[in-house]
């Protein structure tokens, strides 16, 4: 079993679980259309899903299919540049108008709180953490990223990071 198939699977599993689903309930809901037995084995990476099961599978669970592919997406074993990391400059934050910071200064907090992180010079979040932020100021992803390198709360690289949802 290739690791891209684990990783596939793990994919798939992550999307069934967070919509509650167990594997008999796929093929409840499916109305036996999905295999409870074929739905594991895929999860497990024992059995190769072809791309139009895949696709069926993604409308079914009602995602795109970008979403069931592996971090990466890549099915070479070809070396890919890693995205840049998206760190905060908590100390520039401190910089910016409290009217524009602040929805960003209280989830910096939380963060911080969560990880027992009070270096209070930097932060780092994922891309997920940006998507968040975005709906917080309304904003696309690479508007709000925009909107923090102007600032000087992010490094110019984190464009690279951005893909917009």
């Amino acid at each position: 079993m290739s690791d891209y198939a684990k990783a596939l699977g793990s994919r798939l599993r992550a999307i069934r679980t967070q919509q509650g689903l167990s594997l008999h309930g796929v093929e409840e809901k499916s109305q036996g259309r999905w295999k409870a037995v074929v739905v594991g084995s895929y999860e497990r990476g024992d059995r190769a899903v072809t791309v139009q099961r895949l696709s069926e599978l993604a409308d079914f669970y009602g995602v795109p299919v970008s979403e069931l592919l592996p971090e990466g997406g890549a099915v070479t074993g070809a070396a890919i540049e890693p995205a840049p990391r998206l760190v905060i400059d908590l100390e520039q934050l401190s910089s910016v108008p409290q009217q524009q910071s602040a929805p960003l200064a209280r989830y910096a907090a939380t963060i911080q709180s969560q990880r027992g992180d009070y270096n209070g010079r930097v932060l780092s979040i994922r891309q997920e953490d940006l998507r968040s932020l975005a709906v917080i100021y309304d904003a696309s992803p690479s508007q709000l990223t925009d909107q923090l390198i102007g600032w000087g709360v992010l490094n110019a690289e984190a464009r690279r990071a951005i893909v917009d949802a």
